[in-house]
């Protein structure tokens, strides 16, 4: 049970003045608080011996009596603080008054002996101990979460809430192909989607703020499990009037020799996985410009300011044609990157899981296919270059 100190009731019973709850003895005038009966207490000190190596008798059942042990929402507001670092912002994000957040928060700092907060006028500070609490805090709010997890998914393995992470330079390009096998798969599965950079997927997925992310490889996190999806190709994208639009032939990787990408800003994985192009192909990137995102970085390139890598479902439906942008097909296996779902080794949701990315695996057939993606004289050429290559 749970005291949170409401008006009206005992502060060391949480039941309302002048009752006495069942199974206890007291006054029943609100003046001295309600003790439980001797079978009570000892159900009391019982629960308390499973939980300590310390009983040492008598001492013990009175410091359980007069300490309850610390609440799960006592925990979840002190995790709130230490995300948002402000008293206002975790009660809101908590649902709760500012007031009742920094009650909570004192009671649980005077039950433990410890400060957890420095109060200061602009913001929230957490002591050493309080940011070591906070995180086994989350922990233990994660393990929670796990077994309601286990239980709604042997009441019903289909439905339920997956938060699924996905990155910026896939998500909006990959999602209206998923979504609809996702929601004839499991139509009773509800869905919260996050959208963020890779290392704040990582995070997330860390803190067990998110059950799962489609993520690039490679991956170097021991605690998570990887479910291969798909290796998606790059294509080229040069301005119409460049002369890369009009070489006869397929594109070679080394043609990009000496040539200075458009890349994005630091944090995209797709960065890395260009500046990795770069360096197998010689080129380099164009200095004193960082892309905010992939439709900057096309329509850039279509005003000819130069010229940069797209991942094929970038360029697909339902996403528009740009006037004046040129796709160019490689030769040969091109560049391109491969895109797994993660999850926690340690997730009750591992089986369902597992059959959710077996879903991201039916994508349509010419998603992931750059020949029908390039523009029509680049798209020629790879046809004429494939009937060749099979006369």
């Amino acid at each position: 049970m749970e005291f949170h100190g409401n008006k009206g009731r005992h502060a060391k019973t949480g039941v309302p003045s002048g009752t006495v709850p069942e199974g206890t003895v007291g006054r029943g005038d609100g003046r001295e608080p309600a003790f439980p009966r001797r079978e009570s207490a000892d159900a009391t000190l019982a629960n308390c011996i499973a939980e300590t190596d310390c009983y040492d008798g008598k001492d013990s059942l009175r410091l359980c009596v007069e300490h309850p042990p610390m609440n799960l929402r006592d925990l979840q507001y002190l995790v709130a603080l230490a995300e948002h670092r402000h008293f206002g912002r975790a009660a809101e994000a908590c649902f709760v008054s500012q007031p009742t957040l920094s009650t909570q928060i004192k009671k649980l700092e005077d039950e433990l002996g410890v400060p957890l907060v420095e109060r200061t006028p602009r913001k929230v500070l957490l002591t050493e101990v309080g940011r070591d609490i906070a995180i086994r805090a989350r922990d233990v709010l994660g393990g929670v979460e796990q077994i309601r997890a286990v239980a709604r998914r042997t009441l019903d393995p289909e439905s339920g809430t997956v938060r699924l992470g996905i990155f910026p330079t896939l998500g909006p390009y990959l999602l209206p192909h998923a979504l609809p096998l996702i929601r004839a798969a499991f139509p009773r599965l509800e869905l919260l989607l996050v959208e963020e950079k890779s290392e704040n997927l990582l995070r997330l997925l860390r803190e067990g703020r998110l059950d799962a992310g489609i993520l690039a490889l490679p991956l170097h996190e021991e605690s998570l499990h990887s479910e291969f999806l798909f290796e998606e190709p790059f294509l080229l994208a040069v301005a119409a009037e460049h002369p890369l639009a009009h070489k006869p032939g397929l594109l070679k990787l080394g043609d990009l020799s000496n040539q200075n990408l458009l890349l994005l800003e630091d944090g995209h994985c797709l960065r890395d996985q260009a500046l990795e192009v770069c360096h197998l192909a010689g080129a380099g990137e164009r200095s004193g410009f960082r892309a905010t995102s992939l439709e900057t970085l096309r329509q850039m390139v279509a005003a000819n300011v130069g010229i940069t890598l797209l991942p094929v479902t970038a360029v697909k439906p339902p996403v528009a044609p740009v006037e004046h942008l040129h796709l160019i097909e490689f030769k040969g296996r091109p560049p391109s990157r491969r895109v797994a779902m993660v999850w926690r080794k340690s997730s009750a949701m591992d089986a369902f899981l597992r059959r959710l990315a077996e879903v991201f695996r039916h994508l349509p057939a010419d998603l992931l296919d750059p020949h029908t993606a390039a523009s029509p004289a680049t798209a020629a050429a790879t046809a004429g270059e494939r009937q060749r290559s099979h006369g």
